[in-house]
């Protein structure tokens, strides 16, 4: 892995977290994702489930973790699993987890190989009453492809049909929305890394630049800070194309009078950063833009400082679509009548503004973390407020990372981010 080793400190509390809140004679399972396949013999970069990242802090595939907090012998109250490495794997894949080192990376006294493992867990299920099951339940996905988790759950169930069953998601939404001080020290990182790519790129945009070479700047950048990359799939949209939420392509060229959305971060030791930043092509925003520029970032400001612990996600977002609303009045982008007949369901400021306006961030770019509940200090959530106008070639977004308080105002993990506009402008001057 690129990045610096981290303490095996931060998982031991995780696990600690989680097992604190599991049911008598009970036991949890773990999986890491799957190598996938391209096709013939490619496969895409592995990436490793953050559930299990989480709690071990292995980065290895075919990667199990058991968690029983009630186990007979203590030794096996927390078990992981890694794939028996030789000197054949050394030398075709490069280094693995030996059990010693997979004791320094996770904290876990108990390592065994994978090949043990149907034996091992058979055992460790006479004991157990219940099972935790891993399954995915974020408000957003829609996952398709069948993973090794899938896989393992359907096994567990035809093998083990007499045990309870109970969620792990259900205690993974509640610990991992509120983030200890050695992950808001990553997710700090991954924002310094996404820094040094943004200010690289001031200094390269100019007219006549492909969206696409604005990404191979971005992503040089983060690489050569220790980064895998990008934390998403990168947004790079000039002139229209700002328009188009999710614009992946970056295949245009950027013209003079345009302006560049920019929706792009870098990761480090999967850990997420969320950037967007909103810059002239050639430099300088004309009035109008500048008055679209300045109405998104007083609706952003705003908005930070309704985080807050207490503060109910849903009703977060009425008060922003409030805020918007004026600024939108403003720009005579909606008139008052366009108000008062205002669809409650689908308000008049959503013509222009049609997202949320903040996310949970962390290991996910969409963060596990509960959102029916009032917010919580140490969570770490987006802001990211828009104006979208199609019929002026135009796309305004501007995104911070920021921290909720125990008290005051939130902690922006970007706020050496540039984002005023005179600063941009000036930034780009040079």
């Amino acid at each position: 892995m690129k990045y610096d080793q981290i303490p095996d400190t931060l998982f031991v509390k995780n696990r600690k977290k989680f097992m604190t809140r599991m049911l008598p004679k009970s036991l949890a399972v773990f999986n890491s994702n799957d190598v996938y396949p391209i096709s013939a013999d490619s496969t895409m970069p592995f990436q490793q489930h953050r559930d299990i990242f989480y709690l071990s802090g292995a980065d290895q595939e075919e990667t199990i973790l058991v968690l029983f907090p009630d186990a007979l012998d203590k030794k096996h109250r927390e078990v992981l699993f890694v794939r028996e490495t030789n000197a054949h794997i050394a030398v075709w894949e490069g280094a693995k987890l030996t059990k010693e080192k997979a004791t320094e990376v996770s904290g876990i006294g108990t390592i065994y190989w994978l090949s043990d493992f149907d034996k091992v867990f058979f055992d460790l299920m006479t004991e157990a009453n219940t099972i935790y099951l891993n399954t995915n339940e974020h408000y957003r996905q829609a996952v398709e492809t069948q993973t090794r988790e899938d896989r393992f759950i359907q096994e567990c169930k035809r093998k083990f049909p007499a045990h309870n069953v109970a969620k792990s998601n259900s205690i993974l939404q509640h610990i991992r929305g509120v983030k200890e001080p050695e992950e808001i020290d990553l997710m700090q990182k991954a924002c310094n890394i996404t820094e040094k790519g943004f200010r690289r790129v001031l200094d390269f945009v100019q007219p006549g630049v492909w969206e696409y070479e604005i990404e191979a700047e971005l992503l040089h950048e983060f690489v050569r800070n220790r980064s895998k990359g990008f934390a998403y799939t990168p947004i790079v949209a000039s002139g229209n194309n700002a328009n188009v939420l999710h614009y992946i392509e970056n295949n245009q060229q950027c013209k003079d009078g345009e302006l560049i959305l920019m929706d792009v971060a870098a990761e480090y030791a999967n850990y997420s950063s969320d950037l967007t930043r909103t810059v002239p092509v050639n430099g300088r925003f004309d009035e109008r833009q500048k008055a679209v520029y300045e109405a998104v970032l007083r609706v952003k400001k705003e908005a930070t400082q309704m985080l807050v612990p207490g503060t109910i996600w849903a009703e977060y977002h009425k008060e922003v679509g409030k805020v918007m609303t004026s600024e939108l009045l403003g720009l005579n982008l909606l008139d008052k009548a366009d108000v008062q007949n205002e669809d409650k369901n689908w308000p008049a400021y959503k013509k222009y503004f049609m997202h949320g306006t903040s996310h949970h961030i962390g290991l996910d770019t969409h963060d596990y973390g509960e959102l029916k509940t009032p917010m919580k200090a140490n969570m770490v959530f987006t802001v990211e407020p828009g104006i979208y106008i199609p019929e002026e070639k135009m796309g305004v977004r501007l995104e911070d990372d920021v921290v909720i308080q125990e008290n005051g105002k939130p902690f922006n993990l970007m706020r050496n981010i540039p984002i005023e506009l005179e600063e941009i402008e000036s930034l780009m001057a040079k």
